[in-house]
């Protein structure tokens, strides 16, 4: 996706990529980036955050009951009048529901680049959850989480099948960190990681502009990138996870029987 600050914009920007998964593909999960219904593109302006029962999300709601298909989205919600940046999953019966808040928050400063501060205008998130799609089990992490590792070790602990990344990085990060740091969780959870990602030139309705990385990614348990998005813009990668791939990695290298240091939240 190529997000903005108009919010009707990028669910019509939603809708369309849904358009462009044909029935006939099987689909059962669509998965989209950080900021999907809000990226904010004027440092300072206040985000307000969707809230459950937001008409924006009973639209998605339709949706995804009509094509019996799970969604996933991250974007700003208000829970408990405080905002954090957050997933929703929608079902297939178009039930809404929040399924994890960002731990860790991107308050940053790159030498000759951005500053940001995200605790600015979000609260932390306070636990890891597992999100359960068809018997398959889903780490949820957002952006910024894959730079710490223990996060994933614990999600491994608990035997997720695969791992969400969820990201609108910099391009500079992008370029240096992204890939090592999305094949290296894939690697040391045995898992699949999803790492749908913002890509391109955001403009917003009243001025403000950022360039996001792209480069979404869907990497196998091997580490074996299995599907990669190049284009500069909203675009869409089809991928079937398969639960015996998985299994013979485990098998080959049984880190669940070697581990020998605990981790606990």
């Amino acid at each position: 996706m190529t997000s903005s600050d108009d919010v009707e914009a990028n669910l019509m920007q939603m809708e369309n990529l849904l358009e462009r998964i044909p029935d006939s593909a099987g689909v059962r999960a669509a998965f989209f980036p950080e900021n999907a219904l809000y990226t904010r593109l004027i440092e300072g302006e206040k985000i307000v955050g969707v809230e459950i029962h937001d008409e924006i999300l009973r639209a998605l709601a339709v949706i995804a009951k009509k094509r019996r298909l799970h969604l996933h989205l991250t974007t700003p919600v208000r829970l408990e009048h405080h905002v954090y940046n957050a997933s929703l999953h929608i079902n297939d019966l178009g039930e809404v529901s929040p399924s994890y808040q960002k731990m860790h928050l991107f308050d940053i400063a790159l030498v000759n680049g951005p500053s940001v501060r995200e605790s600015d205008s979000f609260r932390h998130g306070s636990g890891l959850k597992i999100l359960e799609i068809d018997g398959w089990k889903f780490g949820q992490s957002i952006c910024y989480d894959v730079r710490f590792a223990e996060l994933y070790a614990t999600y491994a602990r608990q035997g997720v099948d695969a791992i969400l990344v969820p990201s609108a990085f910099l391009v500079r990060t992008g370029e240096a960190h992204w890939e090592v740091l999305l094949r290296a969780r894939a690697i040391e959870s045995q898992a699949y990681v999803l790492a749908p990602a913002q890509a391109g030139v955001h403009h917003g309705r009243h001025g403000g502009m950022r360039e996001t990385y792209g480069h979404s990614l869907i990497v196998d348990p091997w580490g074996t990138v299995q599907a990669r998005l190049t284009e500069r813009g909203p675009a869409v990668a089809l991928h079937t996870l398969q639960s015996d791939e998985i299994e013979k990695v485990r098998r080959q290298i049984p880190m669940k029987d070697h581990r020998r240091l605990p981790v606990s939240f």
